[in-house]
């Protein structure tokens, strides 16, 4: 078998979620579906995947590979492209951030992109749980989080701050915790999924180093929206952790005051994560040329406008 038909029959697996959905989708036969990934693990020694009669999974070896063939076709497929069409950018970019930073932040600089570029389109996931890259078709990632070590390419953009908020109102009514255990005392939104207790970390940097102080907590209201979270918090009804660039305006603004600024845990990285780009895929290059500049300097104005506020340091 064609090696190059071989790696296209692989990655119709991949995309498909089984061989007998590839068969159908490129009018093949399940056996030279099977045939063609037994001749890719028999040039490389080891198997690409993991699968058994309800199941298919990348192996570690399949998850690098399925970068290198795409690229390699796409580079096929671009070097035979007319030459008027070589320098327009076109195909589809996946994308993935957190719900409210992908809604406020990433889609405008998507927008604006796309106006540029009408031959390129884009699909957004905005989920709150880390994505994997190649499980879920996705090229690029928002990651407000600390970043373990792996194989990807991370560009950091900036740093978010996790705050603890409440409405003037409901300080008015409640008062506001001086230590952090004191937030037992109070009505606190939660916001994660599935109720029942959460541990809100905290840091104490008054012994002259640093120490992580965990509060747990079991909340009176319990969100898996962050934004409705804060509109709940925003009413005076209890107390919410958040990130700052979520609530800046309204700290700015009034409708929200800071607590607990001293204790307030280090910054959260916010980096763009992706495998390394092919050299073929233009779109995707430029969108991550595109975007990096305008989310970094969205980052640096909200940490330039906390810092005007006075809220905690730095």
């Amino acid at each position: 078998m064609d090696r190059l038909d071989a790696m296209a029959i692989f990655l119709a697996v991949v995309d498909q979620g089984s061989l007998a959905a590839a068969a159908r989708a490129l009018g093949r036969s399940p056996a030279t579906v099977t045939r063609a990934i037994a001749t890719l693990e028999g040039r490389l020694g080891e198997r690409l995947l993991h699968r058994n009669a309800r199941t298919l999974r990348l192996t570690d070896s399949g998850e690098r590979h399925v970068a290198v063939y795409r690229s390699v076709l796409a580079e096929l497929d671009e070097a035979e492209r007319k030459p008027a069409e070589a320098g327009r950018l076109e195909g589809t970019i996946g994308i993935t951030a957190p719900e409210l930073f992908g809604r406020l932040k990433v889609m405008p600089v998507l927008e604006q992109f796309l106006a540029g570029h009408p031959a390129v389109r884009a699909r957004l996931l905005l989920l709150n749980r880390v994505v994997n890259l190649v499980d879920e078709g996705v090229d690029v990632a928002v990651r407000l989080a600390p970043l373990p070590d792996s194989g990807i390419v991370a560009v950091r953009l900036g740093e978010v701050r996790k705050l603890t908020c409440a409405a003037p109102s409901y300080v008015g009514r409640c008062g506001a915790p001086e230590q952090p255990t004191a937030l037992a005392r109070h009505i606190c939104i939660g916001a994660e999924e599935g109720g029942g207790r959460e541990l809100w970390r905290f840091t104490d940097r008054s012994a002259g180093r640093a120490r992580t102080v965990p509060v747990a907590l079991e909340p009176r209201i319990v969100l898996n929206s962050a934004g409705v979270a804060i509109d709940t918090a925003l009413r005076g009804s209890g107390i919410c952790r958040v990130l700052s660039y979520q609530v800046v305006d309204h700290l700015a603004a009034g409708r929200l005051v800071a607590l607990l600024p001293e204790f307030e845990p280090d910054p959260t990285p916010v980096h763009l994560v992706f495998h390394p780009i092919p050299r073929r895929n233009a779109a995707l290059r430029a969108f991550i040329d595109h975007a990096t500049p305008l989310l970094r300097a969205e980052l640096a104005a909200i940490s330039a406008r906390m810092a005007a506020l006075g809220v905690g340091s730095e």
